[in-house]
This record gives C-alpha cells, structure tokens and sequence, in this order.
C-alpha cells in the first residue's frame, strides 16, 4: 500500500514537473507587442515604396492619391509606434520584473555573459542542452537591447525629424526633432540612415521569429503562445 502511494506520488509529480507554467507577460506588455508587429509591417512595407516609389499612375493626379495614401499610413503608424514605445517605457516601471528585462541589461555580470556565449552555442547547434529562462534568455534580452531599443529609438527620432522637415520651420515636430538633422549632417544623410534602419529592424524581425519558433519546437518551451495568453509553459522540466 506504502508503495502504490509512493507510485502515485511520483507520478503526480511527474505530471507537475512535464506542466510547469509560469505567468510571464502581463496583458498591456502583449498588447504593445502586438502592436508594434502591426506598426512595424506597415511601416516598412510603406517605407520601401516611399524611399522605391511606384511608377506613375496613368490619368488625372486628382484621381490617384496612392503615394498619399501610403505616406499617410506610414505617419500613423510611426505615430502609433512612437506613442506605444512610451507607454512601453511607463510599463517597465509599473510592471512585473519580466517587463524590464528589456531595457536593464546586467553586461556587468560575468555569469551572464557566459550564459550569453552557451545560447550562442545553442543557436549554432553546438551546444546539445538548452538552459530554460523564465522571460529572456541573455542573448535575447542583448538583442532585443541592441535591436530593437536602440533600433526603434533611432527611426523615431529620424523618422519624426523628417517629418518635421515636410511639415515646416516651426511646427512641433521641426521643434522637438528639427536638431537630428544637422547632428547627423543633412536631410539626406538621414533619409538614408532612416532607410538602412528599416532593414536593420526587419533582418531582427526575421531573425526573432526564427529564434521563437525554434525554440518552441527544439526546447521544448513555449515562446509564441506565451505572448498571446502571458503564460510560459516548460514541457520536460522547471527552468533556471
């Protein structure tokens, strides 16, 4: 009897070990990624046709306004990309301690760099065991830094500086980004940097779903989902 208490204890905690789940992604956190997809699809997709424009439109220009139309979408989105990257900032004070991970990243640490190096490994199919994070791994948390906060930081400040630049000496955009220009050189120094950040963002996108992707199938932990319903799950065991 002491025996099949024991069996099914262990089995129960076997059950508990395969299913361990940990809230990891508040709802405002998801909603601002999901966001940020949307801007970030509509802003390079408009992004090449503005710096690679489409050919004329035969008839009357009163009758065609796509390049207006695709202008327009392109400042909205980089309008809502901008307002959502603050309110991204705000939750990283407010939130849990995953909602950080973003912005504070430990370089200080050795032990962290040395998990930085074993993720390399693993991605390059060197390593055979993947180490489980709760939020970020360390590679992820670097590149999300480097890519991504200082990436998006430097196309709002270049993106709004241009427009400021359409919109006139004076207007509240020349005001607040109008030093960008000359601090870089001239207007098409920026148009060409703002145009190579685009790529510089869509070569990380790429890369980012190809990480998620792979991780859910060969480390047998949930990334995808867990940015849809908060929760990470671990399928094997608990993580580090």
């Amino acid at each position: 009897m002491a025996l099949e208490k024991q069996l099914e204890l262990g089995d129960r905690e076997e059950r508990v070990r395969k299913q361990t789940a940990v809230y990891v992604y508040e709802a405002p956190l998801r909603l601002w990624h999901w966001v940020t997809v949307f801007c970030i699809l509509t802003l390079s997709i408009t992004g090449y046709f503005i710096g690679s424009p489409l050919p004329s439109v035969p008839g009357e220009a009163s009758d065609n306004f796509l390049m207006g139309y695709i202008r327009f979408a392109h400042f909205s989105a980089g309008y809502i990309l901008a307002i959502a990257f603050i309110g991204r900032i705000y939750w990283a004070f407010v939130g849990n301690n995953h909602s950080r991970e973003l912005f504070i990243v430990p370089v200080w640490r050795a032990k962290w760099w040395s998990e930085v190096w074993h993720e390399v490994r693993w991605y390059l199919f060197m390593a055979k065991t993947p180490k489980k994070y709760i939020g970020h791994n360390p590679l992820g948390q670097l590149a999300m830094f480097c890519f991504f906060v200082i990436g998006n930081t430097f196309m709002i400040l270049t993106g709004f500086a241009l427009y400021g630049e359409g919109q006139g000496a004076g207007s509240w955009a020349d005001q607040m980004f109008g030093w960008v220009i000359p601090l870089v050189g001239q207007s098409q120094d920026v148009h060409t940097l703002h145009h190579l950040g685009m790529w510089y963002i869509i070569i990380f996108v790429m890369t980012h779903v190809y990480v998620a992707v792979r991780e859910d199938i060969m480390s047998r932990q949930s990334l995808i989902s867990t940015m849809i319903g908060g929760w990470r799950m671990f399928k094997d065991d608990k993580p580090d």
